[in-house]
């Protein structure tokens, strides 16, 4: 597999190579009709059994900004955001329509609202490509999935109907337009062919170097940082929530 990365071959491709996150905006809104655009892209995203397993809420409230921007792990610029969107999993929806047609459903299980994340994160993934098309900036804010009760109270999220990603947008402060993109890995490095393949030790902490020269202190401050261990107790309990059996 050849290593070279090429070069764009038309506007679609050089816009996914282009896009980074960003975090500061101007002070230039998002258009009506702009976020009309990125709404109606990110429907158009491909969809288990066209069943759309999401439900998009954009927030408009500047307290619900104020209170997401604290229960994503204190992150202010959330709250300064021109467009915030919460792109929430639902298989509620599917649920309720079987029971008034007159089935007799299963309740949801894991198994839908892992489908349903997928779903939901397609769609996410269209409206930041979308936006970007567009000149409008984007970030995912994946601290949603922390403190899962607190995050359902702001966005008033019914049982089974889950935010698992929300989305900020604007326009591009110009330190943030001069900001290079952080390199990714070459493809030779994620992609196989055929079969999954472990690198050898020294080749993994190359490779993990290339992004990070001190991988214990990353580890100190990401992987076993107190807001990763409550991610990862939020996601149980959300977990909880969805039957175990079909």
């Amino acid at each position: 597999m050849d290593g070279s990365m090429p070069l764009p071959a038309n506007d679609v491709i050089r816009e996914l190579f282009e896009r980074k996150s960003v975090r500061a905006f101007s002070d230039e809104p998002v258009t009506r009709e702009e976020e009309l655009q990125i709404l109606e892209a990110a429907i158009q995203a491909p969809t288990a059994g066209n069943e759309q397993l999401y439900s998009i809420i954009v927030v408009r409230d500047q307290a619900k900004k104020e209170a997401l921007a604290v229960s994503c792990d204190n992150q202010p610029f959330i709250a300064k955001a021109p467009l915030v969107i919460a792109f929430c999993a639902d298989v509620r929806r599917w649920y309720r329509g079987f029971c008034l047609a007159g089935s007799s459903p299963r309740e949801p299980g894991v198994g839908d609202f892992l489908l349903a994340v997928e779903d939901t994160m397609i769609a996410a993934q269209n409206s930041v490509v979308a936006a970007h098309s567009l000149g409008v900036g984007s970030c995912y804010i994946g601290d949603i999935l922390e403190r899962c009760e607190e995050q359902a109270r702001i966005l008033c999220c019914p049982r089974w109907v889950v935010p698992v990603s929300v989305v900020v947008y604007g326009r591009p402060a110009a330190g943030q337009v001069r900001r290079a993109k952080p390199r990714r890995w070459p493809v030779e490095s994620v992609v196989f062919e055929d079969a999954y393949s472990d690198p050898a030790d020294s080749e993994l902490v190359e490779l993990l170097r290339a992004k990070l020269d001190d991988l214990a202190a990353f580890c100190a401050r990401k992987w076993n940082s107190g807001f990763s261990r409550e991610m990862t107790s939020s996601v149980a309990r959300i977990l909880g929530g969805f039957a175990r059996e079909a």
